[in-house]
């Protein structure tokens, strides 16, 4: 399926897997729980975890009993923190073309991808993972 918003599968995986670790807070979840969850390489999944590990947003525990768990508080975590470690930062809206083409005072599509870039960032900057807690069903009885 094509889509206008393009976050590229490593950052989506990013998100996902965080709101997921948000929505089992009471406990360290296996890679491979969460990979099986989201449809997705365990590999894969790995490596996004490995970025998010070494950027501080989640603790890995090795071995059996192990898992990942969320580094710090889902209060304290927006989705444009997590997109940027695996994305870098968020680039503001401006020509699909990387450059502006247009010679005239307005683009082909008339201001839309700078509106879509704007709304991208003010929804990521505002949403916090305790705000993603009911995205995933969890039996761990947390709140």
């Amino acid at each position: 399926m094509n889509s206008i918003l393009k976050i590229s599968e490593a950052a989506s995986l990013a998100l996902h897997a965080m709101a997921y670790l948000a929505a089992h807070s009471t406990r360290r979840v296996a890679t491979q729980e969460i990979a099986e969850s989201l449809h997705a390489s365990r590999n894969h999944l790995s490596k996004v975890l490995q970025r998010l590990n070494k950027a501080g947003l989640v603790a890995s525990v090795p071995g059996p009993g192990g898992g990942v768990e969320l580094a710090e508080e889902a209060e304290e975590v927006s989705l444009i923190d997590i997109y940027e470690v695996i994305d870098g930062p968020l680039r503001s809206g401006g020509c699909l073309l990387g450059h502006r083409i247009c010679k005239g005072e307005e683009c082909v599509l008339g201001g839309l991808v700078e509106r879509l870039s704007k709304q991208t960032r003010d929804y990521l900057s505002a949403t916090r993972l305790s705000d993603l807690k009911r995205v995933f069903r969890s039996d761990d009885n947390d709140s």
